[in-house]
């Protein structure tokens, strides 16, 4: 990073990214216990010393038969109370407050039938991304801004941030990823049953993984706009400024190599290829000066989407990860992503 713009935005990221004095460094942990709990792939409780072994082999079959894998049964409780839908999540973590989903709906007059799912940044509150939802309604387009596990209202009580869902527990970021996809799309479910039929999916940073791997497995999503991207989940962890904690509690029982491997399965690149021939607009929002999703993993994106021909837009931001939701640059990226929806939506 080089030139003085690059270092006072660096700068700014740095001072932004230590804002918060509650990370802690948690241990390292193979979580086979959480993956036993699937029906699919099968994993035995005991492991015996054969944790990686066994999750390597899980990645491997879920990758394959990630229909399955990210399969559900439908719900049957949703409740809409004023703005606030909820419903039991298809996923059970054994939480009852994790389990119970809770997502803001914006409802915009004359929506034409057009509506998105929104999923937060990691760690974002109960208000994370309510301004971008009120923001689409003034574009003729309705959002369901969806908590994601272990979130704001679905945070337990011994958490101060959404520490299990990106941890050094293998086995329960697996699981606590696969409930915030299947969660989207039991939120699909909810808008289908209520009459859209133009779906499409925004999400930002941890949103925007959890985000493409539901729209890549649900054909009825036909935009989706994802706000700084990443191959791989592992990538961003190991190596980002935001995540260096979690990267800590790894120690040296993992590299980054198998940790690619064995988070595979909730990684955008198991599943580009299920994008091709779809019908689905893509928006790929990337920051040319992000510390948490580098630029280096942004541009594989945006190279593979070329290289598949895949329908997309790219939108450069000039700034960095944390920066994005400052001001100038959160006017820049929601009016680039609300113009995008109302034109392909």
């Amino acid at each position: 990073m080089t030139g003085l713009y690059a270092r006072w935005i660096d700068g700014w990221e740095r001072k932004l990214a230590t804002r918060d004095s509650n990370r802690v460094v948690r241990p390292f942990e193979w979580g086979t216990d959480w993956l036993a709990r699937l029906d699919f792939p099968r994993i035995p409780a005991e492991v015996n010393g054969d944790a990686p072994v066994l999750l390597s082999r899980f990645a491997r079959e879920a990758v394959e038969s990630s229909d399955r894998f990210f399969s559900y049964p439908p719900v049957g409780d949703y409740r809409l109370q004023e703005s606030t839908l909820t419903f039991t999540s298809p996923v059970s973590s054994a939480c009852p407050k994790n389990d119970t989903v809770q997502a803001l709906w914006f409802p915009a007059p004359k929506d034409r039938g057009r509506a998105l799912v929104i999923l937060p940044q990691w760690n974002s509150g109960p208000d994370g991304h309510v301004g971008l939802a009120r923001l689409l309604n003034r574009f003729g387009i309705s959002a369901l801004r969806m908590t994601m596990a272990y979130h704001a209202e679905r945070m337990p009580p011994e958490l101060e941030r959404a520490d299990y869902h990106v941890s050094s527990n293998i086995g329960r970021t697996i699981h606590a990823s696969r409930q915030s996809i299947i969660d989207i799309r039991a939120c699909l479910d909810w808008l289908q049953q209520r009459g859209y039929e133009r779906i499409g999916i925004l999400g930002t940073s941890l949103g925007s993984c959890m985000a493409f791997i539901a729209a890549a497995h649900d054909t009825r999503v036909r935009v989706g706009i994802f706000n700084h991207v990443s191959m791989y989940f592992s990538d961003v962890v190991w190596t980002g400024l935001s995540t260096q904690h979690v990267r800590r509690g790894f120690a040296e029982e993992v590299n980054q190599e198998q940790l690619r491997s064995y988070w595979s399965v909730i990684s955008p690149a198991s599943y580009l290829s299920r994008l091709r021939g779809r019908k689905m607009d893509s928006l790929l929002v990337w920051a040319r000066h992000d510390t948490s999703f580098l630029p280096v993993y942004s541009k594989q994106v945006l190279q593979s989407f070329r290289e598949l021909r895949l329908p997309h837009r790219i939108f450069t931001l000039p700034c960095g990860h944390y920066t994005t939701g400052q001001f100038p640059f959160n006017w820049m990226d929601g009016l680039a992503m609300c113009r995008f929806a109302s034109r392909h939506l």
